[in-house]
C-alpha cells in the first residue's frame, strides 16, 4: 500500500516540500513557475512518498470564490502531479481522493482549473458551464479563456450551486485561475 500523507504546509518538512516542488517541476516540464508553487502553499498537501521521493502530489488552499456574488469558502486545488513513470497507476486518484476529503471537511465547495477533465470527472468533479471572472477590488474582469477549464466539487453549502451561473475568483499574481 502506498504511503499517502496529508499535511498542512506548516506541518510538512522543508525536505518534503522541496521534493514535491521537484516533482511538479518535472511533471510540468518547465511550465511550473515560482508563482504556481506559491499558489500551492498555505493549505493542505496530499503526497505519495517512496523513501525520500514524492511520486504524487496535490494541494488544496482556501480561496473565496463568488457564485452570482455569493461568497463560498472554497478549497482550490493546485499542483497536481505524478511522476511520469507512475502515471495511470492510481496514485493521482489517491491524492485527489484525500484532497476531496479535506475539501469536504473544511470547505463549502472545491474548485480547480484543468485541461484534463475526464480524470477529475470520474472523481465527482463537474465542469463549470457559466462565465468566469476575476475580481479586482470592485471590478469584475471577464476571463473567457478560463470558461472551459474550471471544475467544481459540490457538497454541503455548495451542493446546489448553479453550474451555469457566473463564478469569480480574486485576482492574484500569476494565473488567477
Amino acid at each position: 500500500m502506498p504511503d499517502v500523507r496529508v499535511l498542512t504546509t506548516a506541518e510538512a518538512s522543508s525536505q518534503l516540500l522541496a521534493a514535491a516542488r521537484i516533482l511538479c517541476d518535472r511533471a510540468f516540464d518547465g511550465g511550473f513557475s515560482d508563482e504556481d508553487w506559491a499558489h500551492s502553499l498555505g493549505g493542505w498537501h496530499a503526497l505519495v512518498v517512496e523513501g525520500a521521493a514524492v511520486v504524487s502530489h496535490a494541494s488544496v488552499v482556501p480561496r473565496d470564490l463568488f457564485v452570482d456574488d455569493r461568497p463560498f469558502r472554497t478549497g482550490y486545488v493546485e499542483a497536481v502531479a505524478t511522476e511520469e513513470g507512475r502515471r495511470r497507476s492510481g496514485l493521482g486518484t489517491l491524492v485527489m481522493m484525500r484532497i476531496a476529503d479535506v475539501i469536504r471537511q473544511h470547505m463549502q465547495m472545491g474548485a480547480l482549473s484543468t485541461g484534463h477533465h475526464r480524470f477529475y470527472e470520474r472523481l465527482g468533479w463537474e465542469r463549470w458551464r457559466g462565465p468566469t471572472y476575476v475580481r479586482e477590488g470592485d471590478r469584475l474582469l471577464r476571463t473567457e479563456d478560463e470558461d472551459r477549464g474550471v471544475m467544481v466539487l459540490r457538497h454541503g453549502p455548495g451542493a446546489t450551486v448553479d453550474l451555469t451561473a457566473a463564478i469569480a475568483c480574486p485576482a492574484r499574481a500569476g494565473d488567477d485561475w
